[in-house]
């Protein structure tokens, strides 16, 4: 029996992608990197910042770091109200999950202080029982930690949660942990990529997610 669905953010409840991939654009052009297409940035969207970099461009820690301290000035500066929307359907849906009785966490790579930030801005508070970024632990997505944190935090065995994700990093977590997984197709990975990471189901809405409990 699901108790407890613990939501990834980026991709899953939000539609951070146009500016994330417009801020990697950004960043390495600054930074003077080579530049890298759509799909590869689309592609380690999900992982730590200074790890996104590592992935892309095979940088040194120090230089990751330097994208990193780039990226967060430019994310900054085009984060304007309204550029992130959650999709369609989300609200309603985490409103009929409360309302069931369930609990619900985030589980994210992004830094505590933007995350926390979207979660005020689209008013989320009053449905998320735990929140975990990537200020939070030392290891990450895919690594267990973050889902074993929050499964500490509210007391639920692993049997009874449900991880929700857009990236085979969400999926190869939650199968880590134990849990149950749920891949959405509409994020910033393919359906083949969530499929052969091992998810339980798929889902195209995030309506949907209610077939899944």
């Amino acid at each position: 029996m699901t108790r407890l669905v613990i939501l990834d953010f980026d991709g899953t409840l939000a539609d951070t992608q146009p500016l994330i991939v417009s801020t990697l654009h950004r960043t390495l052009a600054e930074l003077h990197l080579p530049p890298r297409s759509d799909a590869e940035c689309r592609g380690i969207i999900g992982l730590p910042l200074m790890q996104c970099f590592i992935t892309l461009c095979g940088v040194d820690l120090a230089t990751a770091e330097r994208c990193a301290e780039i990226y967060r000035q430019v994310f900054d500066e085009d984060n304007h109200p309204g550029v992130v929307t959650l999709f369609p359907h989300v609200l309603d849906t985490l409103t009929a999950l409360h309302e069931r009785g369930l609990l619900l966490a985030i589980c994210s790579s992004r830094g505590r202080p933007t995350l926390d930030g979207f979660v005020k801005t689209f008013h989320l508070e009053k449905y998320i029982n735990a929140i975990v970024s990537a200020n939070d632990v030392q290891r990450h997505k895919p690594h267990p930690e973050p889902v074993e944190m929050i499964l500490r935090q509210l007391n639920i065995p692993a049997g009874d949660a449900l991880v929700v994700g857009d990236a085979s990093f969400d999926i190869m977590m939650g199968r880590a942990a134990g849990c149950r997984t749920c891949g959405v197709t509409y994020g910033n990975q393919s359906s083949d990529d969530l499929r052969a990471a091992g998810a339980d189901c798929l889902i195209d809405d995030f309506a949907c997610l209610m077939k899944c409990l």
